[in-house]
């Protein structure tokens, strides 16, 4: 595993804007002026949307860490993002992300993310986790991490968002990710938390919807069965695509073969979009995403 970024002395600079010359000189100049050593660069010109965009892993030496702090390497570069009209963000790189996760009946990825971010391969933080049933209340306090129970029935459903995004606004989260949290979110709360919520399912959609997907999946005799990591929006399981994976199966695959590989194809492919969201590797490209791996 690569060392932990260090606490003030290594950031993540990534931005967009409309393709023209002089961009990738213009960021690094900057850089390179304010005493930076740039460990990562990756850019990307999006010929179809004329966009471009860049992603920058940089540390400064000694005594420009000493001169400088967030808020100084912002204002610094806002000279250079205005004459470009770039969107862009500035973090510190070893800054966590606070993360909410909210889980239903299915613990596999719960449960990976979890020993993930026990571990360290994670830089998140987990100030709570909500579900609408009890079942992983005891996982969560395992970790130590409060566990919000909100039951979700028809005449609830606003309510039970409504205190979601009360939970969201308490604890200052800045991810959002929906671990086989099995209820669709309302449009109105998509909306608010548009680029930063990440859900999973599997990759069977749209073909086999409903209740037990592997198994009709099964009855058709797939070859193929795999996951997908998005961005949630206001269409159900259409948001931009983050991540995909597979796995084979053949004749020898029971119904229940497919759900316990179904499940392992899931956790990988959440926990690698986690990471990269978390690694600012991820940017949004109108219905599509730009990942620098």
């Amino acid at each position: 595993m690569s060392p932990r970024p260090a606490a003030g002395r290594e950031f993540i600079l990534t931005l967009s804007c409309q393709d023209g010359p002089g961009l990738v000189y213009a960021v690094t100049g900057y850089l390179v002026r304010f005493g930076a050593n740039i460990l990562a660069s990756q850019q990307f010109d999006d010929r179809l949307t004329g966009r471009f965009f860049m992603r920058v892993h940089f540390t400064l030496d000694d005594k420009a860490a000493a001169m400088a702090d967030l808020l100084e390497l912002r204002a610094g570069f806002d000279g250079v993002s205005q004459a470009h009209a770039m969107q862009y963000e500035l973090v510190d790189a070893a800054t966590p992300t606070r993360t909410l996760i909210m889980v239903s009946k299915f613990g596999h990825c719960l449960n990976d993310l979890l020993y993930r971010y026990r571990i360290g391969t994670l830089n998140i933080e987990i100030p709570v986790i909500i579900s609408n049933h009890n079942d992983f209340a005891a996982l969560a306090a395992s970790y130590e991490i409060p566990y919000v129970h909100l039951p979700v029935a028809p005449d609830t459903k606003a309510q039970a968002e409504s205190r979601m995004l009360e939970l969201i606004a308490e604890h200052r989260i800045d991810l959002v990710v929906l671990a086989r949290y099995m209820q669709v979110i309302s449009e109105s709360t998509s909306r608010a938390l548009s680029g930063k919520a990440i859900n999973i399912h599997h990759s069977f959609l749209p073909s086999f919807k409903g209740a037990k997907p592997y198994h009709q999946a099964h009855d058709r005799g797939v070859k193929l069965i795999g996951a997908t990591a998005h961005y949630i929006n206001d269409d159900l399981d259409e948001g931009p695509i983050i991540e995909q994976d597979v796995a084979r199966v053949d004749h020898n695959s029971g119904p229940d073969d497919l759900v316990a590989a179904g499940r392992d194809v899931e956790t990988q492919v959440l926990s690698r979009a986690v990471k990269w969201h978390c690694e600012r590797r991820v940017m949004p490209n109108g219905s599509r995403t730009v990942v620098f791996r």
